[in-house]
Formats: C-alpha cells, structure tokens, sequence
C-alpha cells in the first residue's frame, strides 16, 4: 500500500499521462472478466496497478476523475467503463488519441499504426491476448503493459506538440 500511495501522489505532479487497461481475454461466447490492470504512465516512468488484485483506490479514482490531469490513450471508453465496475467516478481530462489523430489527417488508429506514423517506433503487441490475472505477470506482460501506456504519452506529445 505504500508503494500504491507513492505511485499515486508521483502521478498527481505530472499533467499528461498514458493511459490503458488490460483484461483477460473471453474465449467463449458471453464470457467477460473484470480489467486485471490498470497502467499510467510520465514520459520517463510507467505504473502497472493490479487492479484484480487490490481494486481501486481513492487516489487513483481521483487521478481518473480529474480534469486537471490529461489521460491519454486509444479506444478508451470501454476501458472507462470496465474501471467504473471498480469504483464510480467521473471520468475526468480523457483524450481519445483516435479522435485526435483525426484533426492531423491520420487514419490509422490502431496504437501500434500510430505509435509508427507518429513517433516512427515499433511496438509489439504480442501479448496482448495472456492471461493478466495471473499471480505473477511476465517481464513480457510488464513491459508490454508499460509501453502501451508509455507510447500513448508518446503519440499525444508527438501530435500537441510539434
């Protein structure tokens, strides 16, 4: 709890953040799981939250409700609504990077298509489909998890501030 509390009050100083969500995957019909992991990230630091681990915590719920601080990332309202089963809250300072790259005559909107047309970098999005309630997640799954968050950060500088 005191590394959550740290994290926390280290997010709340920074402006912009990446923002994404993992759930494990359905492979049958009408079966859904609550998002395993929350990831925010500064341009320097990303923060996995094991969301199906120890929920959501008030100071998360008020990074996520804050319109001060920009969230930024790609096809977020199902993630939005996946986070508000958690905890209620207003979602607050979302940017919708597919909405945005819109307004820069961008029509790809997939992360891994954006991360290449506007940072010209290459993600992996091999794990994509594993299993993210996992007692323990993967130095794969980490870094996967992390650099979704990280690049989303990336592609809304990249695009805001040229």
């Amino acid at each position: 709890m005191e590394e959550l509390t740290d994290a926390v009050n280290y997010l709340k100083k920074h402006p912009i953040l990446g923002f994404d969500t993992e759930t494990r995957p359905a492979f049958k019909k009408g079966q859904n799981h609550q998002v395993a992991l929350l990831q925010l990230s500064t341009a320097n630091e990303a923060f996995l939250f094991r969301t199906n681990l120890i929920g959501l915590s008030p100071g998360l719920v008020k990074i996520l409700g804050s319109p001060s601080i920009i969230k930024v990332g790609a096809a977020i309202r199902d993630d939005i609504k996946i986070l508000q089963k958690l905890a209620h809250f207003k979602p607050g300072g979302f940017v919708e990077l597919q909405e945005l790259v819109k307004e820069h005559g961008i029509e790809n909107f997939s992360l891994k298509k954006l991360a290449a047309i506007v940072c010209d970098m290459r993600i992996s999005k091999s794990q994509r489909l594993t299993n993210w309630e996992a007692p323990v997640l993967t130095e794969q799954q980490q870094v996967y998890a992390a650099t979704d968050a990280w690049i989303s950060y990336m592609i809304y500088i990249g695009l805001t501030q040229k």
